[in-house]
């Protein structure tokens, strides 16, 4: 008689089973979730209070080219005991906006946004003035 074979890869269990295994019932036993395990997702705020540096909601700033500026900010608002919450924390913001300003492919502004979008928006104002003026001179002539 063949029996199943266990392999531990990491936090992974692969268990090859045979034909035999699988003519019986199954006696697995389910395990609770360990709330600390370190593998499983979490929202940004760990259940201990940390910061889950890992939480896709971050969209990878805390690994970028400024990361440790993110971190550092990041952290310093998220602890801050101030009345108006990370008021004690611009120099770290500012360390952060400085870095990010050295990368604008990856951190775009979005002054820089806004002002590209109302450029197109700018001559239709003065074609609108230019043409309002031309029908001012044809009414006067």
């Amino acid at each position: 008689m063949a029996s199943s074979v266990l392999q531990t890869l990491g936090k992974d269990r692969i268990i090859f089973v045979t034909k035999e295994d699988h003519e019986t019932p199954s006696n697995a036993e389910l395990v609770a979730d360990d709330p600390n395990d370190p593998y499983e997702e979490h929202g940004l705020i760990l259940p201990n209070g940390d910061i889950n540096w890992n939480c896709p909601c971050l969209g990878g700033m805390a690994s970028g080219p400024c990361g440790e500026q993110f971190k550092a900010a990041f952290s310093c608002f998220h602890y801050s005991k101030e009345d108006v919450k990370g008021s004690d924390c611009v120099d770290q913001f500012r360390a952060m906006q400085e870095c990010m300003q050295k990368y604008p492919d990856l951190y775009p502004q979005e002054e820089e946004e806004e002002e590209e979008e109302e450029q197109p928006a700018d001559p239709l104002p003065e074609a609108a003035s230019e043409a309002s003026a031309t029908k001012e001179a044809a009414a006067s002539s």
